[in-house]
């Protein structure tokens, strides 16, 4: 029988991105040695890099080029020296239209602390100690990043003023909980879904729909947390967690903050995934 072979479509970008899929692609390939496929690398520019030889974060080569693979394999994207570009140059606003053009909506970041790397927690023993394994699972596709009205504006006395704004339909949200509940009924069929519902009417949303879609996993315990108390309970006791939900901002920054109960980010992998199916029917994703 032929192995299949998965076309990828490599975008290393900025920073720590292009040693790290320099390793991932080893991995991949060390994978598909031993489980029976084939996979095929191209490399394509995103972010900073893209920027600097293009003028855009997401040139139109990468975009065709990842409209044609099975799946892209993501570096990084950023640095200091873009600060001072418009927002559209920047190069997060790459890794956005990515996000946004394949409506890949669930990020899947799994915590895990491998035991033999306890030391390089910053906690202590007795909170880690009995082990960490949990996973983030982040609306990426709604929510303050994408809703408008957004922009700096100057008002007419000179002031000026920034605008984001927080959107998230019903729909939005029912999807990502559907997702989380469905995995954590595969897991240790726990969930906690994080908002700020006691001061935004996203987050009153989020818990109320949350709840509508609780009702169609019986068998997954339900708890709610406001963000800020999320954010502490991770440090506090982050072997209690098993299936954590979160909005993309809430996400962002629970993520970055749980992965270094591992001691670094850099050991963290994470997807990015939608509807969307390759020609294997398998999701479309990074």
């Amino acid at each position: 029988m032929d192995q299949p072979t998965y076309h990828i479509a490599c975008l290393p970008g900025d920073g720590i991105g292009p040693e790290v899929t320099r390793g991932a692609v080893t991995v991949l390939e060390a994978a598909a040695a031993a489980y029976g496929f084939r996979v095929q690398f191209t490399e394509h520019l995103v972010g900073g890099a893209a920027h600097d030889a293009t003028g855009t974060p997401f040139p139109d080569e990468t975009r065709e080029a990842c409209d044609r693979a099975d799946a892209i394999l993501f570096g990084a994207v950023g640095g200091p020296r873009y600060d001072g570009l418009p927002w559209d140059k920047r190069p997060e606003a790459g890794l956005l239209a990515i996000r946004k053009r394949y409506d890949l909506y669930a990020n899947l970041r799994p915590i895990l602390l491998y035991p033999p790397l306890k030391e390089a927690s910053p906690l202590k023993n007795e909170i880690v100690g009995g082990g960490v394994d949990f996973l983030i699972v982040r609306e990426l596709v709604g929510g303050i990043y994408f809703g408008e009205p957004r922009g700096i504006e100057t008002l007419p006395d000179g002031t000026r003023r920034a605008v984001n704004t927080e959107v998230y339909t019903d729909a939005e949200i029912a999807r990502i909980a559907r997702m989380a509940f469905a995995i954590a009924r595969g897991r240790r069929r726990k969930l906690t879904s994080v908002d700020k519902g006691n001061v935004m009417e996203a987050g009153k949303l989020w818990r109320t729909v949350v709840d509508e879609v609780a009702r169609e996993f019986p068998d997954v315990e339900v708890e709610h947390l406001l963000a800020d108390n999320a954010a502490m309970q991770i440090l506090r006791r982050p072997g209690d967690f098993d299936v954590l939900l979160a909005s993309n901002l809430f996400g962002d920054f629970l993520s970055d903050e749980a992965a270094m109960l591992t001691g670094s980010i850099g050991l963290l992998p994470s997807a990015s995934l939608g509807e969307a199916k390759n020609r294997f029917g398998l999701p479309k994703g990074f």
